[in-house]
């Protein structure tokens, strides 16, 4: 349960990234169609908004991610893996429509988006288990 709260906050503090990057002293989205609408008059500030997706997002991938892949397995062997990116796509998707504080504007977003958070949680993994 702990490596799991964990993680959650580790792909929120991704989701701020992905939302919110200064690239050299100016304002500028590394995902530009992926949009979060922070509640600054939430429990936690806006940080708590971004730990709520990263919350679902990360209940979603839990409960929903597991079926999908095992629905969805002849296609990831057929296409060697990258049908996996798909899946991805609609975990983030069906995230945004769970919650009303998160946006995607398209497929291509929700993709790429997709494959950020993928490695971020493996990335999660990899520092969690030592």
């Amino acid at each position: 349960m702990i490596k799991f709260a964990l993680k959650v906050v580790f792909l929120a503090a991704v989701f701020l990234a992905l939302t919110k990057w200064d690239v050299q002293f100016a304002d500028a989205d590394v995902l530009p169609g992926l949009q979060v609408d922070p509640n600054a008059n939430g429990p936690l500030g806006q940080f708590g908004t971004y730990l709520w997706i990263a919350l679902i997002f990360g209940v979603v991938n839990a409960v929903v991610g597991p079926v999908l892949r095992l629905l969805s397995l002849p296609f990831v062997l057929l296409t060697l893996g990258l049908f996996l990116l798909v899946i991805n796509a609609a975990l983030l998707g069906l995230t945004a429509a769970l919650t009303d504080r998160l946006t995607i504007d398209g497929i291509g977003t929700a993709i790429i988006g997709g494959l950020i958070l993928a490695i971020a949680g493996w990335v999660a993994d990899q520092l969690l288990d030592r």
